[in-house]
Formats: C-alpha cells, sequence, structure tokens
C-alpha cells in the first residue's frame, strides 16, 4: 500500500491508499460517514489478490484530506455534493495506473454509494458499480433520477440490511425501491442481510459473505 496525493479540479488535496494491482482492472473505493479510507483497508488487499489496482480516498473534509479529518460535519449539502470531484481524481489517477475505460469498478457505502451512482451516471464507460447501503437522498444527491440514466452495458449491485438504523430501518425498502427502477438491460443483483448494520460495516458478519459476493460479482 501507498499514501498517495490527489489534487481535484476545484483545487481540493485528497489523500489516498494505493494498492497496486497489474493488469488493466481497477477499483475506486468511497467510504460512508464518518469513517475514513481506512474502513477499506481489509477489503482492498482481497481486490488486488484478483488482479485489481485499488484506490481508496478521504474524501474532502475527512481523514488526512483537505479540511479533515472532520469539519465534513459543518458542510452545507453543496459542500458535500462538491465530492464528485473527489470521485473524478480517484478515477483519473487509476486510469494513468493502466486502468483502461469499461474495467473501472466503482464501489461506494453510505454517502459514497450515492457519489458513485453519481458518477456513473454521466459516465456510461463505468461498467459496473457496487452500492452499500445507498440512500434515496444524502445531501442531495438523489438516486431516483440518477439510477433511471444508467444504460445497457452497465451494472449495479446492491447490499443493505433490514436494521439498518442508520436510515431508520428502512435502507433495505430503499434498495428494493432502486432496484426496481433500474432500466431494463441494466445488470442488477440485490443482496438483503437481516441484522449487519450500514455500509462497510456489513464485511463479514452474515452469509452470503459480503467480501465475496461483491468479487465474484465484478469479476
Amino acid at each position: 500500500m501507498e499514501k498517495v496525493s490527489l489534487k481535484t479540479s476545484d483545487g481540493v488535496e485528497i489523500i489516498g491508499d494505493y494498492y497496486t494491482g497489474l493488469g488493466s482492472r481497477g477499483v475506486l473505493l468511497l467510504h460512508m460517514m464518518p469513517t475514513t479510507r481506512v474502513s477499506w483497508r481489509g477489503f482492498a488487499p482481497k481486490l488486488v489478490e484478483h488482479g485489481y489496482h485499488a484506490l481508496a480516498i478521504d474524501l474532502r473534509g475527512h481523514g488526512e484530506s483537505a479540511n479533515g479529518p472532520e469539519n465534513y460535519k459543518s458542510f452545507s449539502d453543496k459542500e458535500h455534493q462538491a465530492s464528485i470531484h473527489d470521485v473524478e481524481s480517484g478515477v483519473q489517477f487509476l486510469k494513468e495506473k493502466g486502468t483502461v475505460d469499461g474495467e473501472l469498478v466503482i464501489v461506494g457505502a453510505s454517502i459514497g454509494a450515492n457519489l458513485a451512482l453519481w458518477y456513473a451516471s454521466d459516465h456510461t464507460e463505468i461498467k459496473q458499480i457496487v452500492l452499500l447501503s445507498p440512500g434515496l437522498n444524502y445531501k442531495g444527491i438523489e438516486t431516483k433520477p440518477l439510477i433511471r440514466r444508467l444504460e445497457v452495458g452497465q451494472g449495479v449491485f446492491f447490499a443493505s440490511s433490514e436494521d439498518d438504523e442508520r436510515s431508520n430501518g428502512i435502507n433495505a425498502d430503499m434498495n428494493r425501491e432502486l432496484h426496481k427502477l433500474i432500466p431494463q438491460g441494466v445488470e442488477k443483483k440485490l443482496v438483503i442481510y437481516q441484522a449487519v448494520g450500514h455500509g462497510t460495516d456489513m464485511f463479514g458478519k452474515e452469509k452470503p459473505d459480503l467480501e465475496s459476493e461483491i468479487l465474484e460479482w465484478i469479476k
């Protein structure tokens, strides 16, 4: 693992962990609040074992990125939405490391999932996204209109839990609703757990194992 620094198009410094892989496949990992890129340190090495380059970033206002570690708590919705520039920088970094269009996957948790969907809805070269506990509206990033913009050739993997207290126990229903809205011809998979929590907290708690499910789906 290598600690790296990225500069966004709006001039913000973003810190990431880069895990060197082989070949042309890459995965960008976007954390949930209030965690940081550290939340991916168990999963990212498994991506490398499967041949992927992997980059986990601290979104602006979090961790070691600009205005971190906790300034995100005072962000307006507009400031949270500016994190889409962090996603852009992460994608560009992985391309510079050899990842090619069509072989870059974005995996996001909670608000990171909403950001992943937003980016993929604007960039059809992103063929697969993995959404852990996406919401219908996190910080003004509304997923219903975004999900409808996906195109044939793209794919979406959803995972959530029935006991997700961060969403008052309705995150699983949100995911079912979004799953139904996916346009015809877009590949999709929905995994609903019973009592594993939110976002990356779901790893390693119930069968089918979430990490294994993701690795199988993106291969």
